[in-house]
């Protein structure tokens, strides 16, 4: 449990850190520094019961999209599609990840809401928002998981077609026929040749 909390805060200071070095780069280019935000729109001041009732409504979310991607990973496995089968899996993956992170911080929420501890649970539905968001991506991006392309079995053709009008490559170097001026005739035989 303490190796996770450890996990969990290494994992939320490294977005943060991720977020200050794009916008000190954007500001530094003299650029507008991106909304910091990231589309978290939620109201200010929410109750504890507000976010326990919102965070069961992210983690039965998350539970429908790791659903959804599942069913996704099943046919791709039934249709024999392994690079589909890969990357689905790793958003799978990825999305259990998520969602046993999201279950540990409502868990978290709930003691801090027994507690009546405003700050700490508003901390622990933040982090729920973000590992929210992320399963949303993730799902958006198993979405996108392109499998093998079609291969057709069967005779094939290539035709090439060279339009005479193009001059010949200058840096290629074609011999001139044998007996023409200034090149010799190869010998007929090695024993021949003295």
């Amino acid at each position: 449990m303490r190796r996770q909390r450890i996990l969990s805060f290494t994992a939320v200071t490294a977005i943060a850190l991720l977020v200050g070095h794009g916008i000190a780069a954007a500001q530094a280019q003299g650029t507008a520094p991106p909304d910091a935000s990231a589309g978290m729109t939620r109201p200010v001041n929410l109750s504890a019961a507000e976010e326990l009732s919102q965070s069961e409504g992210f983690l039965t979310r998350m539970d429908a999209s790791r659903t959804g991607v599942r069913r996704q990973l099943e046919t791709a496995r039934a249709q024999r599609d392994v690079v589909k089968t890969l990357c689905l899996n790793a958003k799978l993956n990825q999305l259990d990840v998520a969602i046993r992170s999201a279950r540990e911080r409502r868990q978290s929420l709930e003691a801090a809401a027994t507690r009546r501890d405003a700050d700490l649970a508003n901390h622990e539905f933040t982090i729920l928002s973000v590992l929210r968001q992320r399963a949303d991506q993730l799902t958006a991006e198993a979405q996108q998981c392109i499998g093998s392309e079609a291969g057709f079995v069967g005779d094939s053709a290539v035709t090439s077609q060279v339009e005479p009008g193009i001059p010949p490559d200058p840096g290629k170097f074609e011999p001139p026929p044998p007996g023409e001026v200034g090149v010799p005739e190869p010998p007929s035989c090695m024993s021949c040749f003295k």
